[in-house]
């Protein structure tokens, strides 16, 4: 009889393109509104990096491509030369600490504002978000976007590629192409924002298009074994419903498989879910599933690790953790020993800029009394 295959440790080292992880956990992209009002990277931020470096790896935040791409106050960017270089500064404190890291690209549509960027946010069309957004000012209706032009298209695929240069110049290992959450690549993807006529909007393989097409120019620009691409398929927030959730997936995969970037990243994994199961039979380069742990709850006593070995023996190769990354500094150290877990302090500081809930969690290290222990998760 042969026995069935066993999943590999979160604690076992694996290869990411020319990255050798020390471990199969990612830190995931969190925006944290720490960066100066012209999205220049502030030198806590090289602590806060540093800090959690025992990650295999760490995606940093959403950083946007161009100006007309921002989209909440305080948050990074990638494309001046001051941006390189506040970056500069967060990439040497990690790797000085052992750490590696990629830099996610994201330009937000629609989701943006002028009190904001100072520029009225381009989107595929004329379709508002359906609330309120956050600006210097407090939170604003929405405004109309401007529907790109073909030569608006060509010009954000530019600016993607330029921002990927500019994160190698900076740093980083590579690039993770923010194609989720409801941000400007995702808004291609869904039916009701876009509703475009054109080669870039009706049948699925037409509003795929942009996707493949930044993410094609990324990898021409720094090699695509430098190139991730997050994907959130289903996911509704930032007033997306994609509408043909089924379809579109499969097609893009296999578009971005002939590219081949070295890993697709999927947020809210359920390996339960029929379309997880089709994106691991499809997709045969490196996976990241990022578990649900139920955002705005307490994070699980075991920080995560029994829904991260349940993605691993689905088929994942990497599991990224946000919010328990954000409250533990050594959570590799944590899930490997099941020492107690920080929760999140207070979820209104995650935005709110200074050190309070961004510098100042315990590691096991400086933390009194000794942390207990928690049961080990079975794996299923």
């Amino acid at each position: 009889m042969t026995n069935a295959p066993v999943s590999p440790s979160l604690f076992q080292p694996a290869r990411l393109g020319d990255l050798h992880l020390p471990n199969r956990l990612v830190m995931a992209p969190m925006t944290r509104n720490r960066a100066a009002a012209d999205g220049t990277p502030e030198p806590i931020m090289a602590t806060y990096y540093a800090q959690r470096a025992t990650a295999g790896l760490i995606i940093a935040e959403a950083s946007t491509p161009n100006a007309v791409g921002q989209t909440y106050p305080n948050i990074t960017a990638i494309h001046s030369g001051k941006h390189v270089v506040g970056w500069r500064r967060v990439t040497e404190a990690v790797a000085a600490s052992g750490g590696r890291m990629f830099l996610q690209l994201q330009h937000g549509g629609r989701v943006g504002h002028p009190g904001t960027s100072g520029l009225t946010p381009l989107a595929p069309s004329r379709v508002p978000l359906p609330d309120t957004i956050h600006t210097p000012t407090g939170p604003q209706p929405a405004v109309v976007p401007v529907a790109m032009t073909t030569a608006q298209i060509r010009t954000t695929i530019a600016d993607f590629a330029a921002a990927a240069r500019n994160a190698m110049d900076a740093g980083f290992a590579g690039v993770e192409v923010h194609a989720a959450n409801g941000y400007l690549l995702h808004q291609f993807l869904a039916r009701n924002t876009n509703h475009r006529t054109d080669g870039y909007g009706g049948e699925v393989a037409h509003r795929t298009r942009f996707v493949v097409e930044v993410v094609r120019a990324v990898a021409d620009a720094i090699g695509p074994a430098h190139v991730g691409v997050r994907i959130a398929p289903g996911l509704t927030v930032n007033g997306i419903e994609e509408g043909d959730t089924e379809q579109i997936y499969p097609v893009l995969l296999d578009a971005l498989g002939k590219v081949g970037p070295a890993y697709l990243h999927v947020v809210f994994a359920d390996p339960d879910q029929p379309l997880f199961q089709d994106i691991r039979r499809r997709w045969t380069g490196t996976l990241i599933a990022n578990p649900v742990l139920g955002w705005g709850s307490p994070l699980p006593p075991d920080g995560g690790r029994a829904a991260a070995e349940r993605l691993l023996a689905a088929g994942a190769d990497l599991i990224a953790l946000g919010r328990p990354f954000l409250a533990n500094p050594d959570l590799v150290e944590r899930l490997r020993t099941g020492a107690a877990i920080n929760q999140v302090k207070d979820h209104g500081l995650m935005y709110t800029g200074g050190t309070a809930g961004y510098t100042d969690y315990p590691t096991l290290a400086t933390a009194a009394p000794a942390h207990r222990r928690v049961p080990e998760p079975t794996t299923p």
